[in-house]
């Protein structure tokens, strides 16, 4: 029989010890294992390492450097892969249908990893969109000591000729200000080129930025990984501190879900709107919170963010890189600010054992003179910018990035395309015109499948000139880099035959970001004779991981979590 269960080797003992698990360690030796190490608690490490994007080519030195914080706390690590996607490479392609989906295969391949590995704690270390709430839902699956470390952001890159600073978002303006004839071939290469230095997440506060923060804030990182150079002696010491911290989380005996309570998404709410974060947040941060079984809604995101400004002038609409940010001392000044101003709970616990309050104590504010993270009495906005609108084109809800400078209501006329390539063909051919409410539709999580991200049309009706003058509204979602007018998640989508199945060329669409609606300006009699008479569409994935994720995915209001037909 198996010897009994070690208090501090909870599930590795259970794989390793005694005389009938001979065979487990005989296969472990081969890997590294010493006797010694048999005695051990076994702290997986999840790498996101890839060379499919600069998100994530450093990882695995960082993967290492954790694992050697967690052997050097009298652990033995074991570090083991999963996937990423380039939301950056395939967007406006059919490929960015996997984008959304890659979340949940990360999330169900770092639970089964470590749940059939018998790991007693994790480490998870992820640098791109996906990928980083992937890892933090598996974590709250497990519910084993569990510490997440941000791969870090990248440095941006210097123009050649104008000295300007320039990231990924850069260049998709750049393509459509060349489609414009504003820019000639030379100046667009020159801007591909120099816009992506190295290593790195993309620099603005786009949706990678925006999740590390978020996930700092729900105190499942040390204080400050989230606003780290991903390359530099910083961000190689915060990952042997985390594989540490895993060991000392252990012996403490606190799990995620003693972390991931209603009030740290609260707090990591506050945290997303004072940075001016993306839209992706939303559907994130529900899905890190079914998993953790914390009550959570999209209607929080409006209760929350009407106490709460925007205070960060940070990319995608404001001025700096989070290398900026990085540069006078990251989030925990920010997150005291709020923490003194009572807009965050001090009293919940993170992963150094101690609560949000005591590792804040001490922290300095930012430098004199800095303008990135404005004051209260000077904020970007008084309220969130992001909305959650409701109205009889979105009963279910959609999510609106507003902050202000777009202007905070739109009317318009509909110009409705089935998919973003026919979108993005008739915004660079110019049937685009000043006043349209473009609509994308059947780009859903089951329409898609996958809910694409938007950012090559975004990107191009900027690039033309007309991010005040066009909306865009479509229920697939945003990337982080998108500006403008714009509203996605709207839901029930057009596959499940939401109103926007039934929006019609010329239709009237009013968007009110102070009132929070959005509305089809149709009598209600018509608006039920169209929908009555709507038939669906036939699926465009029949087979494979698209298929299988459009059967099981929730609405974006929900999170797109992939549960929704497992119990009946």
């Amino acid at each position: 029989m198996s010897a009994s269960r070690d208090p501090l080797r909870p599930q590795s003992s259970i794989v390793t010890d005694g005389p009938d698990r001979a065979f487990s360690r005989s296969m472990l030796r081969a890997v590294g294992f010493t006797d010694q190490d048999f005695a051990k608690p076994v702290v997986g490490i999840a790498s996101t390492w890839s060379m499919v994007t600069p998100c994530n080519m450093h990882i695995d030195q960082l993967a290492r450097d954790a694992g050697a914080g967690a052997d050097a706390a009298g652990g033995k690590s074991v570090i083991f892969g999963t996937i990423t996607v380039s939301d950056g490479i395939s967007m406006g392609t059919l490929g960015m249908r996997y984008s959304l989906v890659s979340r949940e295969i990360i999330a169900d391949s770092v639970e089964t990893v470590s749940a059939a590995e018998g790991f007693d704690a994790v480490v998870a270390i992820g640098g791109c969109d996906k990928n980083i709430p992937g890892c933090v839902m598996a974590l709250a699956r497990l519910n084993r000591p569990s510490v997440f470390v941000y791969g870090g952001t990248i440095l941006p890159g210097i123009h050649p000729q104008t000295g300007k600073e320039c990231d990924i978002v850069s260049v998709f303006e750049a393509v459509a200000q060349h489609n414009a004839g504003e820019l000639d071939g030379p100046g667009l290469h020159a801007v591909e080129v120099c816009s992506i230095p190295g290593a790195g997440s993309c620099g603005g506060m786009y949706t990678a930025n925006t999740m590390a923060s978020a996930i700092e804030a729900l105190g499942m990182s040390l204080p400050n990984s989230s606003t780290q150079l991903a390359v530099g002696p910083e961000k190689r010491e915060d990952c042997r501190r985390a594989g540490a911290a895993a060991l000392a989380l252990l012996k403490a005996g606190i799990r995620p879900r003693d972390i991931l309570t209603r009030k740290a998404f609260e707090n990591s709410i506050a945290v997303v709107i004072a940075l001016g974060g993306s839209t992706n947040s939303v559907l994130h941060l529900l899905a890190i919170a079914h998993e953790a079984g914390a009550r959570l809604s999209i209607d929080d995101f409006s209760r929350i963010g009407r106490r709460v400004p925007v205070l960060a002038d940070l990319k995608p609409s404001g001025k700096y890189g989070v290398a900026h940010l990085v540069r006078i001392g990251g989030l925990p000044p920010l997150m005291k600010m709020l923490l003194d101003r009572g807009l965050i709970h001090g009293d919940c616990l993170t992963v150094t054992g101690r609560t949000v309050a005591e590792n804040l104590r001490g922290v300095k504010p930012y430098p004199a003179g800095q303008d990135v993270i404005r004051p209260f009495s000077d904020p970007i906005k008084r309220d969130s910018h992001l909305r959650i609108l409701r109205g009889n084109l979105a009963p279910g809800g959609a999510v609106a990035k507003i902050t202000g400078k777009e202007g905070l209501r739109f009317s318009g006329r509909a110009i409705v395309f089935e998919s973003e390539e026919a979108a993005l063909k008739a915004i660079m051919g110019n049937r685009v015109k000043a006043g349209h409410v473009v609509v994308i539709r059947n780009e859903g999580p089951v329409g898609g499948p996958g809910m694409r991200e938007m950012l090559s049309p975004t990107s191009a009706i900027v690039g033309k000139g007309l991010g005040k003058d066009v909306a865009l509204i479509t229920d697939g979602r945003f990337s982080g880099g998108s500006h403008g007018f714009v509203v996605g998640h709207i839901t029930p989508e057009a596959a499940v035959g939401g109103p926007i199945a039934v929006v019609a060329n010329g239709d009237p669409v009013a968007i009110d970001a102070v009132a929070n609606t959005i509305d089809l300006g149709l009598a209600p009699r018509e608006m039920r004779a169209r929908l009555k008479a709507w038939r669906p569409r036939k699926p465009r994935a029949s087979r494979g991981a698209l298929a299988k994720y459009a059967r099981l995915v929730t609405s974006a209001s929900e999170g797109a979590v992939t549960d929704r037909n497992l119990f009946g």
